[in-house]
């Protein structure tokens, strides 16, 4: 592992342990942040298959009802039928935390209903059925948006703390930890170097003395 490029003094060396010790205790509240944020995404994302499936399954039974139903009518008038809204809605957006992470919040805040787009005389009892299946749909295919931007959000998060947490267990905390090394043991061959040459002072002074 290659060392920071620093002066080897005890100056730098007191510094180099400061960061040292930062760097270990945000690496592991790193950590632990992300192991928690891991743990929330995971009943999430089981939340979201769950209302992925759900709205798949009624998505699906409501266009093969549509299906068949549309081949009992003329398409001219199925066009005609739906060119109106049979319902009106106004949705609240919010924002909601989760480990620090802004995710999605929304909630239909406003609904009105103006009944069928059409006349019961213009379409079979089969259309009916679709149109009240894709109106119970609808509220649930809000709440999957909302689940599903919320995964993909808390995802990146993740991501990103995980190449943190990997920076500095990998990288700088191993280079801060081998330069720490490198100084101790250029200081002690300095000491040590500082003391042989006091030693050989202290001799020749003895020896002019004699």
């Amino acid at each position: 592992m290659a060392r920071l490029n620093v002066n080897p003094t005890r100056m730098e060396l007191k510094r180099l342990k400061g960061r040292l010790k930062t760097a270990t205790r945000g690496y592991q509240l790193l950590k632990d942040k992300t192991d928690e944020m891991v743990r929330r995404f995971i009943i999430i994302a089981r939340k979201n298959k769950q209302l992925r499936q759900e709205v798949e399954k009624e998505l699906v039974f409501a266009l093969q009802n549509f299906a068949l139903a549309k081949s009992l009518t003329d398409s001219t008038q199925v066009e005609e039928a739906f060119l109106m809204p049979s319902k009106t809605i106004k949705l609240q957006c919010k924002k909601s935390v989760i480990m620090n992470v802004p995710v999605p919040d929304i909630t239909i805040s406003q609904q009105q209903s103006q009944g069928l787009p059409y006349s019961f005389l213009s379409m079979t009892a089969d259309m009916d059925s679709v149109v009240f299946a894709m109106d119970k749909l609808l509220e649930k295919m809000i709440q999957l948006a909302t689940v599903e931007k919320t995964c993909n959000m808390l995802a990146d998060e993740i991501e990103k703390n995980k190449r943190r947490v990997n920076a500095l267990e990998n990288i700088m905390i191993p280079q801060m930890q081998e330069t720490i090394k490198y100084i101790a043991m250029k200081l002690d061959e300095d000491e040590r170097a500082s003391t042989v040459r006091l030693m050989k002072v202290k001799s020749i002074i003895q020896k002019e003395r004699n």
